[in-house]
């Protein structure tokens, strides 16, 4: 499923919050139906099996729907590159084009404003005459504080936990207590039984919305273009962004023969096959993990379950392991030193310019890194390789690393990224001190005949005829890799 890794953000301020906030609904909350109301889509892009956009239309008379295209997404990092990347915009425009087609046919409207998130929202809100504001619960320090601004602005601020596959309350302990390590906090859910609940169907009617003279976002990304070797070919209509094309993947996918061999393909470097493909659909949340389960599930009733159907459940768990853990630590997560008591990591600009670009002489990390900036995607295997290469061998800031994964990555999720970035610089919750994955070792055993390497770089075919031993480190010139840009 990729893994689909979170990216650098500011530390925030600590929000608190009970653990009934990312909770069901209240029946007494909703004693009185609002008049109008606002929802606000965030990583939720989709209609089907979105209970805060459920509430909302249960709730409301009126029901306004808006997106803010962050105003900031474009500005440069701390690290002198844009937030979001055109790969990562396009993506999301394409499932905003989707969820809007989709409340076209009820004769809704979706407004789609460009600014700043809370004051849009609140603009938006007051002049509409709107109190009560629905949005999905994100654990991450700027999500926090945005509904937390709108508290202070005086809205109600309706939100439900929808990303994981296992409710927080359906835990078997309180979030507070959570195993700081994966395999642990997987073996005492497997134990107890731990089974999700069933996703929810898209509501019946949307309510009518009210007039509003808020601008709407009138620019959109111009088309790019994608290399043929893409790995997520997003611009092929049945990769896009939409919703639509999330639920016929899904479809396709555990109609196939793929599951049955997951576990013996999921770390293939190139192609559309050899992994599920669901993480940038997850990300922009244009399909959710509880209808991912579902259709596993549906897949091994007809068809038995093995290894590799575990496996795909095995990796919706991880992934609900990094968010349950953004929960528990918070702010922490993102600080300099993570979780531990390491000193503030070395950077070296000059070589994290050079690895960005793909030319930092290893031709495995360099093709990695060349696929990234050309297609907005990468392996997990490769992820995880070019990520060590970053921290352990060129000794920079892992938090540079995240934030480009943030600012390129299709399917970029705040809380893997974060996990995952954490976990290989030694810095999350695992007690070991870094795992370093040998990039030589790795070329041997994932590409052991060039083929990767010959897709994204030229120079690799140059030192194969030569003789010259491709796996390792050269001092070979290489030219600046035209999709790079920093």
């Amino acid at each position: 499923m990729g893994w689909s890794p979170p990216g650098l953000r500011p530390r925030g301020s600590q929000v608190t919050y009970s653990r009934d906030e990312f909770g069901s609904a209240s029946a007494n909350a909703w004693a009185l139906m609002m008049q109008t109301a606002l929802y606000w889509f965030r990583n939720d892009l989709r209609l089907g099996d979105n209970p805060a956009l459920s509430d909302a239309c249960a709730q409301a008379k009126q029901l306004v729907l808006l997106y803010v295209v962050p105003e900031g997404e474009r500005h440069a990092t701390r690290w002198g590159f844009e937030r979001s990347g055109p790969h990562r915009r396009q993506f999301r425009d394409q499932a905003l084009a989707g969820l809007a087609r989709a409340l076209s046919l009820q004769d809704r409207e979706l407004l789609i404003a460009s600014g700043d998130p809370v004051a849009t929202v609140t603009r938006l809100a007051r002049e509409i005459g709107a109190v009560d504001v629905f949005c999905e619960a994100i654990a991450a320090p700027e999500e926090l504080a945005e509904t937390a601004a709108l508290r202070t602005a005086g809205f109600q601020v309706h939100q439900r936990w929808q990303s994981s596959l296992v409710e927080p309350a359906d835990l078997p302990f309180a979030i507070e207590q959570m195993p700081r390590v994966f395999t642990r906090f997987r073996e005492i859910l497997e134990t107890a039984g731990i089974s999700p609940r069933s996703p929810c169907s898209p509501p019946s009617a949307v309510p009518q919305g009210v007039p509003t003279a808020l601008a709407r976002c009138s620019t959109m990304d111009p088309p790019i273009a994608l290399p043929v070797a893409a790995s997520f070919p997003f611009l092929k209509p049945e990769f896009d962004g939409s919703e639509q094309a999330a639920m016929a993947h899904l479809e396709r996918y555990f109609e196939s023969s793929a599951p049955r061999d997951y576990k013996q393909t999921r770390n293939g470097l190139s192609g559309v096959d050899y992994s599920t493909k669901f993480s940038p659909w997850l990300a922009i949340g244009a399909v959710s993990a509880r209808a991912v389960y579902a259709a596993l599930r549906a897949h091994e009733s007809r068809l038995g379950r093995n290894d590799s159907t575990y496996w795909i459940w095995f990796e919706l768990l991880w992934r609900d392991f990094f968010r349950f853990a953004s929960l528990q630590h918070g702010a922490r997560l993102f600080r300099a030193r993570g979780l531990s008591s390491l000193p503030p990591p070395r950077h070296d600009p000059a070589a994290f310019r050079q690895w960005c670009c793909g030319n930092t002489g290893h031709t495995l990390v360099d093709a990695g890194m060349r696929e990234l900036a050309a297609t907005g995607y990468l392996s997990n295997r490769l992820r995880q390789v070019v990520a060590s290469y970053l921290v352990h061998e060129l000794d920079c800031d892992w938090r540079a690393g995240a934030a480009w994964f943030e600012s390129r990555l299709i399917d970029f999720d705040v809380y893997s990224n974060q996990g995952n970035w954490l976990y290989l610089a030694g810095r999350g919750a695992d007690p070991r001190q870094g795992r370093r994955f040998n990039p030589d070792k790795q070329a041997k055993s994932y590409d052991p005949h060039g083929t990767y390497r010959s897709l994204w770089c030229t120079e690799f075919d140059q030192l194969h005829a030569s003789g010259t031993r491709h796996d390792d480190r050269t001092d070979t010139g290489i030219k600046q890799w035209a999709a790079c840009r920093i």
